[in-house]
């Protein structure tokens, strides 16, 4: 079964719509909206602060969620976590990215629309508007994001909620095959790295 665990008598809440990885840990006060993904190896940790994702989010694999003692770690609607990304006690807006390995600290708040670039370090009660392009170690606002970029990245999400879908109803644990011309050819979606 799936990593869920109550601590001190408070349990997770999880919309029955949202897929959760069987490798995946989640813990005490969190809250996770409908048609999210939560990747293999995710770990969600509401034993100090309340973590909430709000509907749409993704977390990707091998992703941290977690805050300190009474705070808040929020991912507002269509959050786009990627892979291997730390959010401690912030604000994430409203179909924002957050690149891979990126790491956003305690009461920092990103607005809606925002892409993080991957790598990129946000230092404790950084603020960034709507519509930023933020980046480096540490992280500063580079420019706004174009209608061209938020449209990709809302593809890339919108792949990640069908992606909960697909393996709410197909993904289960199999025995490999012994030979490639017995394999199957998976049929996904067109989307391309954004140039």
């Amino acid at each position: 079964m799936k990593n869920i665990y109550e601590i001190d008598g408070v349990k997770p809440v999880i919309d029955p719509s949202t897929y959760v990885h069987p490798t995946a840990v989640i813990i005490g006060s969190v809250q996770i909206g409908k048609n999210c993904y939560i990747g293999p190896n995710a770990s969600i940790r509401g034993d100090y602060g309340t973590i909430i994702f709000e509907d749409g989010v993704n977390f990707q694999d091998m992703c941290v969620a977690h805050g300190f003692p009474n705070g808040i770690t929020l991912i507002k609607k269509n959050g786009h976590i990627s892979h291997g990304a730390v959010i401690h006690g912030c604000t994430i807006g409203e179909n924002t990215m957050v690149g891979i390995q990126a790491v956003v600290m305690d009461n920092a708040e990103i607005g809606n629309e925002c892409m993080i670039a991957a790598l990129s370090y946000i230092k404790p009660n950084f603020k960034a508007p709507n519509r930023s392009i933020i980046a480096g170690i540490p992280a500063e606002i580079k420019r706004q994001v174009t209608d061209k970029e938020i449209n990709w990245k809302t593809k890339g999400t919108a792949l990640y909620q069908q992606l909960a879908e697909r393996s709410l109803t197909s993904l289960k644990p199999c025995e490999p095959l012994t030979d490639i011309k017995q394999q199957q050819n998976l049929v996904i979606p067109e989307f391309k790295p954004l140039k």
